[in-house]
């Protein structure tokens, strides 16, 4: 009678032993770490960020601290630890190069003094230079203080 009910799939087919314990964590733990570290091996992303914005002798100085070029339009201060100098950041309507940091960027001042919510309050803060004060304040004005941007790390 075809198909045999009594059939024993082990004799045509090799059923593979599970792997010890520790190798089921080593592949555990490696899977986690590549799930885990692609954002930091990531060449394009996109951040949630409390915008703000400076300009030239607001405190500024002249100099970006990063490379010592002259700060202009199109560049930000962002924290080096979460974008790498030289990223692009890509705004609504610019994209700016990271060149610069300061204290408050980095310790995420106006995201956590102004956040209504914990999305908000954990959001990281990218800082825009204006040549002049009046830009700024047009910019700031006609922008929300939170948004999504796209971040492209310099190897993209």
């Amino acid at each position: 009678m075809f198909p045999p009910t009594d059939l024993d799939v082990t004799r045509f087919f090799v059923v593979p032993e599970w792997p010890n314990r520790s190798v089921k964590y080593l592949i555990l733990a490696v899977g986690f770490v590549l799930v885990f570290a692609y954002q930091t091996f990531a060449l394009e992303h996109s951040a949630f960020a409390r915008i703000t914005v400076y300009w030239h002798r607001e405190g500024s100085g002249e100099h970006a601290s990063w490379n010592g070029d002259r700060l202009q339009n199109g560049h930000c201060a962002v924290d080096p630890k979460r974008i790498p100098y030289g990223s692009k950041v890509v705004f609504p309507d610019a994209t700016c190069v990271a060149v610069d940091s300061g204290p408050a960027v980095v310790s995420r001042e106006a995201a956590r003094s102004c956040g209504r919510n914990a999305a908000q309050r954990n959001a990281i803060v990218i800082d825009r230079f204006f040549d002049t004060k009046q830009e700024a304040v047009a910019w700031e004005g006609a922008h929300p203080h939170f948004m999504t941007v796209r971040i492209l790390t310099p190897d993209a």
